[in-house]
């Protein structure tokens, strides 16, 4: 398990040195997608450095006392925290409901672009069209 991290670490400090030289190789005048694959990977490198180092220090943190990490892996099962979490992440859809909304009313307002437009319009549109469907599947189960 802690060979899995620290490859993951790894990993992404390469991805994140590749993804930086791409961007610093790529002329100006590229075109678009070459221009943002240089920011993807270097993104995508921090993700899974940050994952892995995280999971390093969480195993170093614990080495020494092992019921405190059975007691902090009772913790994230317990019913009681899992119902607070799934709560706010309710709350945080809600909220995001109304933010992608003004977000969307105020790009139109400043007469942004058509693409980024149509790509945030289609991210709020998967995110809700998902709510409904799961709505539906829980409201079959219970």
């Amino acid at each position: 398990m802690k060979y899995r991290k620290l490859m993951l670490a790894a990993l992404g400090l390469v991805l994140i040195v590749a993804g930086l030289w791409a961007m610093k190789q790529t002329p100006v005048q590229a075109s678009s997608w070459l221009t943002g694959l240089g920011s993807i990977v270097t993104a995508l490198g921090c993700g899974f450095f940050g994952n892995g180092l995280g999971g390093l220090m969480e195993d170093w943190a614990f080495s020494g006392h092992p019921e405190a990490k059975e007691r902090m892996e009772i913790e994230k099962r317990d019913e009681r925290n899992v119902a607070v979490s799934s709560r706010a992440k309710a709350k945080a859809y809600d909220v995001m409901t109304f933010v992608f909304g003004a977000l969307m009313v105020a790009f139109a307002l400043m007469n942004v672009g058509l693409v980024p437009i149509v790509m945030l319009v289609s991210a709020y549109l998967f995110v809700e069209i998902t709510a409904i469907w799961y709505h539906a599947q829980y409201e079959k189960e219970m």
